[in-house]
């Protein structure tokens, strides 16, 4: 046979095995060894394992479930979530694509629906992922108005959109049911009406207020943005205010200098003999000439700490330092410490003072010095004991255990007890946003 005859032959021969051979690869498909060797069984492990985040063992099962059957819906919903968690945001919406596809029943579909909410509000994938989370939801309740999943994870959704009276909502749907994730949905109820009941004014107080530290920085921009303290803190104009200075002729002002001035050789400027000019040196302007026609050494803006010159927030900063709010000034080396977290006794010296500021009432802290410690754990002696005992006596903070009766004075500040706190400032001091 000729060579070219047999060249003829062999490659279709080829061509016709390798792809025979890329699309066994791709689908990877197996018979089941023993009776657990099941798509269910796999898919069940995987979501297991995916709870105890062993995203690794989980993607092997869920990988398992697809070798035995190609179109398991649960399974590519499964890996979708895998990838979701593990930020493999394409592949993960490719699953979910898959996932849909092949959805053969209701569960499927309320399942595979369930993990776009989930895609949607860890994605955020264009301005409008909260819509469409929303229509996965509705798809959801379409086909089970009880299915407990999918208002928990709507309830996420609309907490991470800021939408905390609808997060509610759907937490006390979730607890109504009775049906899965209830303690969660019981824990994450409470906290959304804490947030209800705050009513952060602002887009900033709302983010800042599912935090679970606040750091100083964070106050800073919380009573820049929610209490609008700069103009909170403003003086009242003082009545019969002085008449302005009228402007002397130039040739009358005492400022300017008569003596002769001789000229620089090479650079022909009027200066004195001998004079040097420094930062400090007044700007002698010569008879009959115009101030803004004298040019002024520019000289760097004084930082007013240390540590902020190249912090984002360093003009908030800034302005709170200059607003002069206690609690929140340099500490003695000139440092502001924007990343430092505030404790609760902390800030509760911060409010002490404000209230001090607003009411005019400079005794607040002082009247609490021999009254008995209202907490276990704030003893008279505690640095903070007058200012926490002010706050809580006029109602702007309480107890942060209500079954121990603990203040807890050390522990951090979270978002959500600032911004409540803050609120009730408000309304004591009858503030309208």
């Amino acid at each position: 046979m000729k060579p070219e005859r047999l060249r003829t032959l062999i490659f279709p021969f080829i061509l016709c095995t390798t792809v025979l051979w890329l699309y066994s690869c791709a689908t990877q498909s197996r018979v089941a060894v023993n009776q657990l060797d099941t798509p269910g069984h796999h898919t069940y492990a995987g979501l297991k394992l995916l709870d105890l985040e062993k995203y690794s063992d989980a993607q092997r099962e869920f990988k398992m479930a697809i070798q035995l059957n190609k179109n398991y819906s649960r399974a590519y919903t499964g890996l979708a979530l895998v990838n979701i968690f593990t930020g493999k945001l394409d592949s993960a919406l490719e699953n979910l694509t898959s996932g849909s596809e092949c959805a053969a029943s209701n569960e499927d579909r309320l399942f595979v629906n369930v993990g776009k909410i989930r895609y949607y509000t860890v994605s955020k994938a264009d301005t409008g992922w909260l819509e469409s989370a929303t229509a996965h939801f509705d798809e959801a309740v379409k086909i089970d108005a009880k299915y407990s999943p999918a208002y928990y994870y709507m309830g996420l959704a609309y907490k991470e959109g800021l939408q905390f009276d609808k997060a509610a909502e759907m937490f006390a749907r979730v607890v109504q049911i009775k049906k899965d994730h209830i303690s969660d949905a019981e824990t994450l109820l409470k906290f959304m009406q804490k947030l209800v009941q705050a009513k952060p004014a602002t887009q900033t107080g709302k983010k800042i207020a599912l935090v679970p530290q606040v750091t100083r920085v964070d106050m800073a921009v919380l009573f820049t943005e929610e209490l609008k303290i700069k103009d909170l803190y403003k003086k009242p104009e003082t009545k019969g205010a002085a008449e302005p200075v009228k402007e002397k002729p130039a040739e009358k002002d005492k400022s300017i200098t008569a003596e002769p001035l001789k000229k620089d050789e090479k650079t022909a400027t009027p200066v004195k003999a001998e004079e040097k000019i420094t930062a400090e040196t007044p700007v002698v302007v010569p008879a009959g000439a115009s101030v803004s026609t004298i040019p002024v050494p520019l000289l760097p803006a004084k930082l007013l700490a240390n540590d902020i010159a190249e912090h984002p927030l360093k003009t908030v900063i800034e302005g709170i330092i200059e607003t002069g709010v206690q609690g929140l000034e340099n500490d003695p080396k000139g440092n502001f410490n924007p990343g430092e977290v505030l404790s609760r006794g902390e800030f509760a010296v911060i409010m002490e003072g404000v209230l001090v500021k607003m009411t005019g009432e400079k005794d607040i802290a002082a009247r609490y010095v021999n009254q008995k410690s209202l907490f276990p754990d704030v003893p008279s002696d505690m640095p903070y004991f007058k200012e926490i005992t002010a706050v809580t006596s006029q109602g702007i903070m309480e107890a942060k255990n209500t079954k121990t009766g603990e203040f807890a004075p050390l522990k951090p500040l979270s978002g959500a007890e600032a911004v409540l706190a803050i609120r009730k400032l408000k309304n004591k001091l009858k503030i309208i946003d």
